[in-house]
């Protein structure tokens, strides 16, 4: 038998093990979020030696070309061939710049003579520095802030991808996960991944190392699932109608005050000073969570007179309308057929990725993130190419191709197409946006012309064409100028509810002012969604 070599590492050919077995026996990490079904395009691996000696191509791996397999449905066929194949070691491209809203300093946590100061307790001796840290918890990514207390200053930035993509790559099956025989490891991969990042942080070479435990604060928000598993709150009601986290329940029923929770760090397991203090954010409402409370936050939404829109775009989008009177929100599931799944030649924002297209006289132009190979299409460049699609008139507003083709090549030379099944796939995820947008200003009772300003938060939504997004029906279709793309605006307000203790209180009772839309059970919901799924323009007039 020959040994099998990952990523320069040897180990004794086995019966039936997939090359991803071969990686878990070596301890070598491979990026999957689909238990290893196939689905997720993500455990990609280089072979280096011995590719004829491989089981044939399966129909999950046909978005790949040259030497490149799926670890999970990979197999040696021949035990005597000497099979060598490397890990991709790919980081999708995190977004961590957003807007910046000024507040006034106004911290939990102070100096007092040579004392460390938490809610008027002493906590510690002064160690020539206060810090916290403020975090965007997704889905997909994290996102953390280290910053000086004392000065308001932002230290340092970091980001990494949410290691619990074991347990699905969407909430539902994270839920579904978190329920079963392996409760609470979701939580700690998290915790662990957090702890190993403030490490990495606090020794930074190119700026003063500081101790850990001079953090004193810490504000993590994410949606509610996410933030419930943090806290280490049983996440099955979320799954559930009426979908709601067991705090905001409590909430209703008048037990607790507020949706926000928070523990010292010793009792959730974060590796700060151990009476530090960690706070969530309040819940907007069901699916609504945190980080939409903080992306409120940082567009001002607690101090407008007049109503505008923000929509979070990602694998659940939340759209928020309303000013500090009052608002509207709905949660829409739009899925991952945007973001790598569903799409044959789909992929995360990784090098590589397609993501951008024009079409000229029949003549396709495309860039890649890292201005690489191409090795799929993530999704800005769907958008792009959609919107292209239709402006050349080669695709109708069904997605139909105008030639009778069940497909369209965007990297002829990769031999890599958009097909019809694609298609179908992008215009329910583009209809679940559209119909959230939508039914969320009907409901509110004011059309685009009416609203200040459309804000589209979130790393996808930074980097599409806006005007292309609107062409196709992915967001309402506001004028250009006002649109205003604000980033990773969760992470931003996350860091403001850090520096302000009064900011906090004010996006408590700024939530309290929302009304939630179960979109499902609007009348003519089907009907709305149909209209959605339609590769067109959103009507200015919704009423």
């Amino acid at each position: 038998m020959s040994p099998v070599i990952a990523d320069g590492r040897k180990v004794q050919y086995k019966e039936k093990n997939t090359l991803f077995d071969y990686a878990d026996s070596l301890d070598v990490r491979v990026p999957t979020s689909c238990g290893r079904t196939g689905e997720c395009h993500e455990c990609i691996v280089e072979i280096k030696n011995g590719m004829n000696s491989l089981n044939p191509i399966t129909k999950h791996e046909e978005f790949l070309r040259g030497n490149y397999r799926l670890a999970c449905r990979t197999r040696l066929e021949d035990p005597h061939a000497i099979v060598e194949f490397a890990t991709l070691r790919r980081q999708p491209r995190i977004l961590s710049e957003s807007i910046n809203r000024k507040v006034p300093l106004d911290t939990r946590v102070i100096k007092e003579n040579d004392n460390v100061v938490l809610d008027g307790k002493i906590i510690d001796r002064y160690r020539g520095g206060i810090y916290g840290i403020a975090g965007d918890i997704g889905t997909t990514t994290v996102v953390l802030n280290l910053v000086d207390l004392e000065s308001g200053e932002i230290i340092q930035t970091s980001s990494f991808e949410n290691p619990q993509r074991f347990g699905g790559g969407d909430v539902m099956n994270r839920i579904s996960y978190d329920g079963g025989a392996f409760h609470g490891e979701l939580k700690q991969v998290m915790l662990s991944s957090i702890n190993f990042e403030i490490g990495a942080m606090t020794r930074n070479p190119n700026w003063k190392s500081l101790h850990r435990r001079c953090i004193y604060d810490v504000v993590l928000v994410g949606n509610t699932t996410m933030r419930d598993l943090l806290y280490g709150i049983d996440v099955q009601p979320v799954g559930q109608k009426p979908y709601k986290s067991l705090i905001q329940t409590e909430f209703e029923n008048k037990e607790r005050d507020s949706t926000a929770i928070e523990c010292s760090a010793a009792d959730i397991g974060l590796r700060v000073h151990p009476k530090a203090n960690v706070y969530s954010g309040p819940l907007v409402g069901s699916h609504v969570g945190t980080d939409v409370a903080a992306d409120m936050l940082a567009i001002g939404m607690d101090k407008a007179k007049s109503p505008r829109m923000l929509v979070d775009i990602g694998t659940n989008t939340e759209v928020v309308i309303g000013d500090n009177s009052g608002m509207v929100t709905a949660s829409c599931p739009a899925g991952p057929a945007f973001e790598g799944g569903e799409v044959t030649y789909g992929m995360p924002g990784y090098d590589g990725a397609v993501e951008a297209v024009t079409i000229h006289e029949g003549k396709v132009s495309i860039s890649t993130i890292g201005d690489v190979e191409v090795e799929g299409i993530c999704g800005s460049g769907l958008v792009d190419l959609l919107s292209e699609l239709r402006r050349t008139e080669t695709m109708d507003e069904l997605g139909k191709y105008s030639n009778d083709s069940n497909q369209f090549a965007f990297a002829a030379d990769r031999e890599m197409y958009l097909y019809r099944s694609d298609i179908s796939a992008l215009a329910q995820a583009k209809s679940a946006n559209y119909s959230g947008q939508f039914i969320a200003m009907r409901h509110f009772g004011k059309s685009i012309e009416d609203l200040e300003a459309l804000y589209l938060a979130g790393g996808f939504a930074n980097y599409i064409n806006a005007d292309n997004a609107k062409a196709i029906g992915f967001i309402a279709d506001f004028p250009t100028e006002k649109i205003s793309k604000v980033g990773n605006a969760s992470l931003e307000g996350a860091t403001i509810m850090l520096k302000s203790v009064s900011s906090r209180r004010s996006i408590e009772k700024l939530v309290r002012k929302v009304e939630h839309i179960e979109l499902e059970t609007t009348p003519d919901f089907f009907d709305i969604f149909v209209e959605g799924c339609l590769f067109k323009p959103m009507p200015q007039e919704i009423f």
